[in-house]
């Protein structure tokens, strides 16, 4: 089985909004997130290219596991929190990630 990754894409256009989102997603989405995904980890990256770009990460042993979340039960309240949070001001897209190569250097 290939793993799999659920990655979800914030726009923060607002430049205010974020040291405040920042903040927010390192001490309580992100902590929240990998617990009720049972995710194997995460990380989260803010673009060079587009400053108002964000990325969330969540590896899982196999895509199935990651194709799970979508629409679940464990993924509705920090959708709701997020909303409460950000609502409008922060436009998010969710994927899911097959992966298809994983090579190391050397």
């Amino acid at each position: 089985m290939a793993r799999g990754f659920f990655v979800v894409r914030a726009e923060v256009p607002n430049a205010a909004d974020r040291t405040g989102f920042d903040r927010w997603y390192e001490t309580d989405h992100m902590p929240w997130a990998i617990k009720e995904f049972k995710a194997a980890r995460a990380w989260r990256c803010w673009s060079r290219t587009d400053p108002a770009i964000h990325y969330a990460f969540y590896e899982f042993a196999d895509v199935e596991e990651a194709q799970a979340l979508i629409g679940s039960e464990t993924l509705k309240p920090l959708v709701a929190d997020f909303d409460r949070a950000w609502g409008e001001r922060v436009l998010r897209r969710r994927e899911i990630l097959e992966l298809a190569q994983d090579l190391a250097a050397g």
